[in-house]
C-alpha cells in the first residue's frame, strides 16, 4: 500500500479545493517500478490528477507505453468538463492501472471495465468503502468525499479542544487557549483543507473569531484554501464581526435544523464541513445523527468546571447507555512537547451505526 500513501500524501495538498470533484492522487512508474510522474486533481473544470501525473512524466520521457498508474480513485469515465480519463491512459500506452477505491458516483464509474476491455491489466479496487477494518489506519483523503457521494450531504467532522475534565470553556465562556500552539496551527492547517467551517452564533458573541485559516506567523493561506465561513443561527450576526471579513467567503444559515443546514451546504457543492462549536452545535449534530468523523484534542489541564464539549444538560443525549455512540480510533497523534504537550485523537463513526 506504500504506493497509494504516496498518492495519498500528494492528494492531501489539493484536499478543500476541489469540490464537488474528488481529491484524487495518481503516480505513473516506469516499466522498471519508478516513479516519473506525480499529480493531483485541480480545482473544478480543471485537470484530473492522472491528467497531471501523465503530464508530469511526459517531462522525463517521450513515450509512456508500457507504464503504470497508480490513482486513489477509480479513473473516470465520462466526458464532462474533461475527457475521459480511462481513455487518456489508454492512448498514452499506460499497460496497468492500479486503483484504491472503486468511483460510486455512477455517472463517472466504469473506468476500470472500459480500461480491461482495451486490453489494460488492472487491479483494483484495493480497498472497499465503507472501510471494513478501519481500525488504526489513517483517514484516507477521499473518505470525505466517498462518505458525502453515498449519503448525498457534507461529510462531517466535530472538532474541539477540552480539558481532561471534559471542558470546552470556562463558566465566563473564555477559551482562549486550553491548548498550546502546535496544536493550534493543525487546526489552521486542517481549516485550509475544508470547504466549510461552521459555528454558532454563540460561539461568534462569545469569541469574536476571525475562522479564517492562517499559517504559524500569523498570515492567511491563500484564498483557494480559505473554507467558507459559516455561522448558524437566526440572531443577526452584525457586520463589524471578525468572521465576516471582507471577501464572499461567509455565510450566515438561519436555521437551527442540521439536516437543513447541510442540505443547504450541500446545495452549494460543500464536501467537507468542519464544526468548531460550541457545545449547543456540536450537541445538535451529534442528536441529528450526522456525524462521521471527530477530531479530539485533549490538553493535559484541568479546568475543574464551565462548559462541557455538548453543552447543556437539557439535549437528549445519554439518558442511558444504552445512547452511547462508538467511534473507531484511527489516529493518535501527541502535539508539543513538555508540559505544553496536547494529543489529538482522529475517530470516524461505523458505518453500521444509526446516521442521517
Amino acid at each position: 500500500m506504500e504506493l497509494f500513501r504516496e498518492a495519498d500524501r500528494i492528494s492531501r495538498q489539493v484536499m478543500g479545493n476541489t469540490s464537488p470533484n474528488p481529491p484524487v492522487g495518481a503516480l505513473i512508474l516506469d516499466p522498471e517500478g519508478t516513479i516519473i510522474g506525480r499529480g493531483a486533481t485541480q480545482p473544478a473544470g480543471g485537470a484530473h490528477a492522472e491528467v497531471m501525473a501523465v503530464r508530469d512524466a511526459l517531462r522525463s520521457r517521450r513515450s509512456l507505453t508500457g507504464c503504470r498508474a497508480v490513482v486513489t480513485l477509480e479513473p473516470c469515465n465520462h466526458t464532462g468538463r474533461t475527457g475521459p480519463c480511462s481513455e487518456m491512459l489508454r492512448e498514452h500506452g499506460v499497460s496497468r492501472v492500479d486503483f484504491l477505491f472503486a468511483d460510486p458516483h455512477k455517472p463517472a464509474s466504469g473506468g476500470a471495465a472500459t480500461l480491461r476491455e482495451a486490453g489494460v491489466t488492472v487491479e483494483g479496487p484495493y480497498l472497499d468503502f465503507p472501510l471494513k477494518t478501519p481500525h488504526d489506519q489513517p483517514v484516507w483523503a477521499l473518505e470525505a468525499w466517498l462518505t458525502s457521494v453515498l449519503l448525498g450531504r457534507p461529510h462531517v467532522t466535530l472538532k474541539w479542544a477540552s480539558t481532561v475534565d471534559g471542558h470546552i470553556a470556562a463558566r465566563d465562556g473564555s477559551s482562549q487557549w486550553i491548548t498550546g500552539e502546535v496544536a493550534r496551527h493543525q487546526v489552521h492547517e486542517d481549516r485550509s483543507h475544508r470547504d466549510a467551517i461552521v459555528v454558532g452564533t454563540g460561539t461568534v458573541r462569545a469569541d469574536n473569531p476571525r475562522l479564517n485559516a492562517r499559517t504559524p506567523d500569523g498570515s492567511a493561506y491563500p484564498v483557494e484554501h480559505q473554507p467558507l465561513r459559516v455561522v448558524v443561527g437566526r440572531t443577526p450576526v452584525p457586520s463589524s464581526a471578525a468572521i465576516v471579513g471582507s471577501d464572499d467567503h461567509f455565510l450566515q444559515i438561519a436555521s437551527h435544523d442540521v439536516h437543513d443546514v447541510l442540505a443547504q451546504l450541500h446545495s452549494r457543492g460543500v464536501v467537507s464541513v468542519l464544526v468548531e462549536g460550541g457545545g449547543t452545535l456540536l450537541s445538535a449534530f451529534m442528536e441529528a445523527g450526522c456525524v462521521d468523523e471527530i477530531h479530539a484534542y485533549l490538553a493535559p489541564a484541568i479546568l475543574g468546571g464551565g462548559q462541557g464539549i455538548f453543552g447543556h444538560a437539557h439535549n437528549s443525549l445519554g439518558r442511558s447507555m444504552d445512547d452511547i455512540v462508538r467511534f473507531i480510533p484511527r489516529q493518535m497523534e501527541r502535539l508539543g512537547e513538555g508540559v505544553h504537550s496536547d494529543y489529538r485523537w482522529t475517530m470516524t463513526r461505523p458505518w453500521e451505526s444509526s446516521r442521517a
